[in-house]
């Protein structure tokens, strides 16, 4: 038997070495995900064991012990006592949860910074972009520009206003031209005042200036004996509108989905004809150089004996068409001037055309504020029509902020030339209709209800300067859109261009 020698054993120390030799193969599986501000350290579970085994393995390092051992040949036996070294579950157990709350934690601040990275960029074009449109604004406002600037020119429309209801109560001497000049007066001294006072409410300004201005065109807007020629003008507003009692495809076929029809319409004490007329956009359904006429009902329901017109040498000339409104008024037809803010005459004897401005700051036209509603009606932007009253044109200008604009035209037989009379402003958003028309001085504007139907929705006074928003009157339709819409005072009926589809309704009082 071997003669017994001692032997140190540094247990502790073997584990040590084992574990860190583990680690460092382990750490081969540690990945770092780096972008511009965040890097993200993704740790195999295996690591966070082995770590939390060195923190355990270090809490309390146990002392060597010195043995004595036999040795037997090449071996060396000992006994060891291996209690001391016994695994520290109480403790395992608390350093876990607290690697648990940990990584949570991590994770939640990962998460955070991530969504940070994504969220504040946005935020930040948001706040440039902010920053630039309120910068010309912020630099007026500064300056004390914007409101001055603003009340000058409002100042300048009330003078105008001011010279033109002196001169209609010189000519006409009534009450109602009393009040008038005493209700400019009225608004000439708040004006005074927010200048001396510098307190402006711009936007109680401009509807009282709006109405005033209404007001003054209505003085002297219906003839003296407009009354004894239409006694059912007097009854009001349209109490209701039949079903179609016309229903037919445009003559040009269904693919010409934007124009006009109707009966030819005619001035007072003239025989009234049987003409029927229609005229469809060949041009991409926004412009036309042609209209068609039928000389009786019959030949229009036959599509026969027609005649066409030949409005301007091509579908591009100044004298062309453009937007699908037209009314054949008398011996003439008149009709949105090509690419202006004009509307032309067309004389079917002589081909003569005439032309007259709309009055307006910023006319729209070539489309920028078409008939909307549901679908824009391309280049829809002017509308002419007629009642028992005459002409009128229908349209928006920017100094109307987009809102309906109506002004009267006459034609001078002797002077030969078209001009406008009078002009009223309206509160509704041109975009906000489908269509308008006019019955005994009174605008009618519709609006999309379905497929299959609209609904005239909308009334303005030119007599009053009165509006009612409260109508609900229904017009059925073929199909969804609308070209236009317009009244005839002959026979007092609506005539619609239904996308091809030409349709007709009797108006009642």
């Amino acid at each position: 038997m071997g003669s017994p020698e001692t032997l140190d054993t540094h247990s502790h120390e073997f584990v040590k070495l084992r574990d860190i030799e583990g680690i460092s193969r382990l750490c081969q599986s540690v990945v770092v995900v780096e972008s511009d501000s965040v890097a993200s350290v993704f740790i195999h579970p295996t690591v966070n064991m082995l770590l939390l085994l060195l923190l355990l393995s270090n809490a309390d390092v146990a002392e060597p012990q010195r043995l004595l051992g036999l040795k037997n040949q090449t071996s060396c036996m000992c006994n060891v006592d291996s209690g001391q070294w016994s695994f520290p579950v109480v403790k395992f157990e608390a350093v876990l949860k607290d690697v648990d709350t940990c990584e949570t934690s991590m994770n939640r601040l990962q998460e955070k910074v991530v969504l940070s990275q994504l969220r504040l960029p946005q935020i930040q074009d948001q706040i440039s972009n902010m920053t630039a449109r309120l910068q010309p604004y912020l630099y007026l406002h500064d300056q004390g520009l914007y409101s001055t600037l603003s009340l000058r020119l409002l100042s300048s429309e009330l003078s105008v206003l001011e010279t033109n209801v002196g001169s209609i109560h010189d000519k006409f001497n009534t009450a109602q031209t009393l009040q008038l000049s005493k209700e400019v007066g009225k608004l000439r001294k708040k004006v005074d005042s927010m200048q001396r006072m510098d307190v402006i409410n711009m936007k109680m300004f401009k509807e009282k200036l709006r109405y005033l201005k209404n007001s003054a065109e209505s003085c002297r807007s219906i003839p003296s004996d407009f009354t004894g020629h239409h006694m059912y003008c007097l009854k009001g507003l349209i109490k209701s509108i039949s079903e179609p009692v016309v229903t037919k495809v445009s003559p040009y076929g269904k693919s010409y989905i934007s124009g006009s029809w109707g009966k030819q319409a005619q001035r007072d004490g003239v025989d009234q004809p049987d003409t029927y007329w229609v005229l469809s956009l060949l041009n991409s359904n926004i412009w036309g150089n042609t209209f068609r006429v039928y000389p009786t009902y019959e030949d229009f329901m036959q599509s026969r004996n027609q005649r066409d017109f030949t409005l301007a040498p091509s579908q591009t000339h100044t004298n062309a068409v453009e937007g699908p409104s037209a009314v054949l008024y008398g011996d003439a037809l008149f009709y949105h001037c090509y690419r202006s803010a004009d509307i032309c005459r067309y004389d079917l004897k002589t081909n003569n055309v005439k032309r007259v401005t709309l009055p307006g700051t910023g006319v729209g036209f070539n489309n920028k504020f078409p008939y909307c509603y549901y679908d824009c009606r391309a280049n829809s932007d002017v509308d002419v029509e007629v009642d028992e009253t005459g002409l009128w044109a229908i349209y928006a200008t920017v100094g109307n902020h987009g809102n309906l604009v109506v002004s009267r035209l006459v034609w001078d037989d002797r002077a030969e030339s078209l001009n406008v009379s009078q002009t009223w402003e309206t509160r509704v958003f041109k975009k906000a209709v489908t269509s308008a028309f006019m019955v005994c001085g009174v605008m009618y504007a519709t609006r999309f209800v379905d497929d299959g139907l609209e609904e005239v929705f909308y009334a303005f006074d030119t007599a009053t300067g009165r509006e009612d928003n409260t109508l609900a009157l229904p017009l059925e339709k073929v199909v969804k859109g609308v070209a236009s819409v317009s009244y005839n005072p002959v026979d007092k009926q609506i005539y619609m261009y239904n996308d091809g589809y030409l349709m007709a309704y009797q108006a009642s009082f």
